[in-house]
């Protein structure tokens, strides 16, 4: 432990003021990438920054960099980020408080007036939700090499916006090169978004890596007729096998303790009451902490569907994979500092990998990585009811602080407090 840390109110009341953009009845927050209340976000974050002399720079896939100055420009910084964006009915908390708390972070540096050898930074990650845009951490994906700049651009939403139309609005397009902007290692705070460490009464998730994850888009096209008329013996009706379509993806999902499936999108085509569809379309989402598992489980999807395919007369069924995480594992040095921070500040801890995607997946495969989670409360995430405690909220900003300066280089002094 340094003897520093942060201000845990300040960073209570800025998570406050956020969620008051793109508010949502129920308490939540609404702000889905490159929309107007995104942007909204983003200019509040950036204008607490020019508040205290941290200028904000943007790239042309829309991430913004902040950077708080060190001894040595040459090194490269260390780096604390996340996003701004949410689900469409989603919570205060996911990604917000990774942001936020780097600005804590860089703020309490600020106070102390404590020199670091590297510079310490800020990332605004762009669409890591994949709400609105596929795939998700598109923005982080495009600075790490995953997915090209080009392709991401024409990239468009459910109304057939580009994602290029939408940068062009706010002006960036008109940023520096993805990828152009060093870091040194990367940090991320965040909420569990599952139920283990509010169950062992755990301050702090000392994150070890993340699980496997593949998403599909499942189509079952038919031919789309009038609800009456056509007899049901001779109809073309994709909803007609639908059923046995998610029976067979709960039943992958079932078969292993440790494997996670989901459809969280179902599409019938047109979509009009009196119209039997001629086509439904829906989300598939593959999870395994094992890799070569959720291998097997892409395997068995595939080949069940091929065989589905076969034996729907008047059909086809088809799979297309559009995303795909592999396993990942964070740095060894970092979670080593996160796991000594929280014994020395009297934390309870445990080790625990992510279920859920994040930036830091795709940093790790570029730079050092590691991620620190606070419980929630339920487990409940993406949703309106998300909650974390203003105690965790405070301990895990400051477990980020420790290993921020470390890391930086940071002369401390000793027996500082705040």
């Amino acid at each position: 432990m340094t003897g520093y840390s942060v201000n845990g109110p300040r960073l209570w009341s800025r998570l406050k003021d956020m969620a008051e953009i793109g508010a949502s009845a129920n308490g939540g927050s609404h702000r889905l990438a490159l929309s107007q209340d995104d942007e909204d976000g983003r200019e509040l974050f950036v204008a607490w920054c020019g508040n205290r002399g941290f200028a904000a720079v943007f790239d042309k896939i829309g991430n913004l960099f902040v950077r708080r100055a060190g001894r040595n420009p040459a090194v490269p910084p260390v780096v604390i980020g996340s996003h701004l964006d949410t689900q469409p009915n989603g919570g205060r908390f996911d990604g917000v408080l990774g942001v936020l708390a780097g600005l804590e972070v860089l703020e309490t540096l600020e106070d102390f007036a404590i020199a670091t050898e590297a510079p310490v930074e800020i990332a605004v990650w762009t669409n890591e939700e994949g709400a609105r845009f596929q795939p998700a951490m598109m923005g982080s994906g495009v600075h790490c090499g995953v997915h090209s700049l080009a392709e991401t651009l024409a990239v468009t939403d459910a109304s057939g916006i580009p994602v290029a139309q939408e940068l062009g609005k706010y002006g960036y397009d008109k940023g520096i090169e993805p990828g152009s902007r060093a870091i040194g290692s990367y940090l991320e705070l965040h909420i569990e978004q599952g139920p283990i460490l509010e169950q062992e009464d755990k301050a702090i998730g000392v994150v070890t890596g993340g699980q496997a994850i593949r998403w599909y888009t499942l189509t079952l096209s038919g031919e789309e007729t009038h609800a009456g008329p056509m007899p049901m013996a001779t109809r073309r009706d994709p909803v007609r096998h639908l059923a046995a379509v998610t029976q067979l993806v709960y039943r992958i999902g079932l078969a292993d303790l440790d494997a996670r499936a989901t459809i969280g999108v179902i599409e019938t085509r047109p979509g009009s009451i009196n119209v039997m569809p001629g086509q439904v379309r829906l989300s598939v989402d593959l999870r395994h902490p094992d890799e070569a598992a959720l291998e097997r489980m892409h395997d068995t999807l595939t080949e069940e569907i091929a065989g589905l395919n076969k034996t729907a007369e008047g059909l086809d069924i088809s799979l297309e994979q559009t995303w795909h995480s592999p396993v990942v594992a964070f740095d060894a040095q970092l979670t080593g500092a996160v796991r000594a921070s929280a014994t020395a500040r009297g934390y309870a801890a445990r080790d625990m990998a992510s279920g859920a995607g994040h930036d830091a997946f795709h940093l790790a495969k570029v730079v050092p990585a590691t991620m620190v989670f606070v419980p929630c409360r339920d487990g409940i995430s993406h949703n309106e009811r998300e909650y974390t405690a203003p105690e965790h909220v405070q301990a895990g900003a400051n477990v980020l602080l420790d290993v921020a300066l470390q890391m930086a280089g940071a002369e401390v002094v000793a027996g500082a407090t705040a």
